[in-house]
């Protein structure tokens, strides 16, 4: 048979085109999205009508303008990424890498997979032949790329990339297009070749080399990251036990000196019989069972929790109020319990101190048992917006600690089997809890 007018010994640019455009695809299904679904769908088919049209356009350049080709391509990449996904310049730069590479892969396996039937076979270019193996070789490459990464969707939402992390991520995708195409620039160098097959070979397995380098890079990161978080998680929560016993004694000072006064006042009452001075310890007579009157919700470790708390909100002019029946959670450990409120209430009073109108800075805390399950709701006002990793509000702090006081909550409630609900809408902002109450507490209820 004779050979066909293809030109078998080079990919046809709109391979790499459909790689890189799928690759990035599956990269912005694994990351959280930006966009809505109508706009990222518009901003793909224009992002796949600019790449393909422009690498067609500069198909066959050499020297100097296919290196600014290749760029220009990877430009194009990462400012679909950038726009698509969830990400800081850096991260979506990150993820542009292994798009690209993984694109590179796709196209030259293809391609040399297609070569090689056409060779070995004696068979002629086929349009149906190129477009079956087209289906199976990217959906195979293509479906194994969205279940590898689907596993680390949760830590790609969270992981964050410092500098030094990106530019290892970049020069290893330098290192590896740069073999891959080395037989192209030079092929009487080592590890290149004048052949087709092994110009097709040295491609794909540097591809498939850069693939494996870089996710077992990017799995070292999560690793690492998730590591660092139960270090970190783990000194937190020793912290906050180490703040709840200074609270509770501060707070069981303050108690015992208010009994004093009281007798002190009831003293002084005997001795005094002045009008106004009668007055004076009336009032702060009043203010002392005010202050016993509050937060005696029937759970020492509440009580604790929302004085200390409470005496925080006084100083910065927030109000803070609660409905609670604390006995219904005597089935919480008092070092959980802490956590639980602790966390919370500290995360409201951030948000609701950084509101200027007096009148909305409130702060609600009800607890409740209704059926055979505890309910725990903390309310309050916010401003701005509230952006939402992995499920949970991130920190306005350092960008490498998402939301650790909130992770430290979910910790507790998945102890106790429990379940826990966020939402932020028109400025008011709701955090929930729901815990199983065991049956026999549930008994005694």
């Amino acid at each position: 048979m004779s050979m066909p007018a293809v030109n078998l010994s080079h990919t046809p640019s709109i391979y790499y085109a459909l790689g890189y455009f799928i690759s990035s695809c599956i990269l912005v299904a694994i990351n959280r999205r930006r966009l809505s679904f109508k706009k990222l769908l518009a901003v793909s088919l224009l992002y796949y009508v600019c790449l393909s049209g422009f690498m067609y356009a500069t198909d066959g350049v050499d020297d100097l303008f296919y290196v600014i080709t290749m760029l220009l391509v990877f430009g194009l990449i990462f400012l679909y990424l950038f726009t698509a996904i969830d990400a800081n310049w850096k991260k979506a730069l990150y993820t542009a890498v292994f798009a690209f590479i993984l694109g590179e892969f796709a196209a030259s396996f293809e391609w040399q997979v297609f070569y090689l039937i056409l060779t070995v076979f004696h068979l002629t270019y086929s349009l149906w032949l190129a477009a079956l193996c087209f289906v199976l070789i990217y959906g195979f490459v293509f479906g194994i790329a969205y279940l590898t990464g689907r596993n680390y969707r949760e830590r790609n939402e969270s992981l964050e990339i410092s500098a030094r992390e990106l530019i290892i991520a970049l020069l290893l995708g330098f290192i590896f297009y740069f073999f891959s195409n080395l037989s192209l620039a030079f092929p009487e160098a080592p590890f290149s070749s004048r052949f087709d097959n092994d110009i097709f070979a040295i491609h794909s397995l540097a591809d498939l080399c850069g693939i494996g380098l870089l996710l077992a890079f990017h799995i070292h990161l999560c690793e690492n990251s998730t590591w660092m978080e139960k270090e970190y998680l783990h000194k937190l929560l020793h912290m906050q036990k180490e703040n709840y016993r200074i609270s509770e004694e501060s707070v069981d000072l303050v108690n015992r000196k208010y009994h004093d006064l009281k007798h002190q006042i009831q003293l002084l009452r005997s001795e005094i019989t002045s009008g106004e001075k009668l007055r004076y310890l009336d009032e702060m007579e009043q203010e002392i069972r005010s202050y016993e009157a509050q937060n005696k919700t029937g759970n020492k470790t509440l009580d604790t929790l929302l004085t200390a708390k409470s005496l925080k909100c006084q100083d910065l002019g927030i109000s803070l109020t609660c409905v609670a029946d604390g006995a219904k959670l005597d089935f919480l450990k008092p070092t959980d319990l802490s956590i639980l409120i602790g966390n919370a209430l500290d995360n409201a009073i951030e948000s609701v101190e950084k509101i200027s109108n007096p009148d909305k800075r409130l702060i609600h805390v009800s607890v409740n048992r209704q059926k055979g399950f505890l309910r725990i709701r903390v309310e309050n006002c916010y401003e701005g917006n509230i952006r939402f990793v992995a499920g949970l509000p991130s920190t306005r702090k350092d960008a490498r600690y998402h939301g650790y006081g909130m992770k430290s909550i979910r910790s507790v409630v998945e102890k106790y089997n429990g379940s826990m609900t966020v939402k932020a809408e028109d400025g008011w902002f709701e955090l929930r809890l729901l815990f199983p109450v065991p049956q026999s507490t549930a008994d005694e209820g």
